[in-house]
């Protein structure tokens, strides 16, 4: 039987930890190495903007972006190192969670999800910005 989305976003979640926006801008502050993904699509973002310092890399292209078996011009030096701790959003959190469990299937072994995404973050008083360069 086929699954649904909220499956799939279900599945996701009950393997990969979820952060809170305070948790997530404590962690960001102590340790400038965490990657932010942000895995809407680039239009999306340039209107509600996102977590400061995210690169935004869709969901689509995080499928081969992460396989090291593609043309190396493929994939993205970022995510060369699959113990670098990420955290992967979207807009309320379901994109980002499936972004994550794929990060997770992939080998990445420190990945969470922003719990309720750029929304989230941005509810809880936090700044957002423009993603950087991927």
């Amino acid at each position: 039987m086929a699954k649904t989305f909220g499956q799939m976003v279900a599945e996701a979640l009950a393997q990969v930890p979820t952060v809170s926006p305070a948790d997530a801008q404590k962690r960001l502050e102590q340790d400038p190495n965490i990657l932010v993904i942000d895995v809407r699509d680039a239009a999306d973002i340039a209107m509600t903007g996102t977590v400061p310092g995210a690169v935004n890399i869709s969901l689509g292209s995080l499928t081969y972006k992460v396989d090291n078996e593609v043309p190396e011009d493929w994939r993205e030096p970022l995510l060369q190192d699959r113990s670098r701790p990420i955290i992967t959003t979207c807009i309320l959190g379901p994109l980002g969670a499936l972004g994550g469990k794929l990060l997770h299937d992939r080998g990445f072994t420190n990945v969470s999800v922003l719990e309720g995404g750029v929304q989230a973050w941005q509810d809880a008083g936090f700044p957002t910005g423009q993603p950087g360069a991927a």
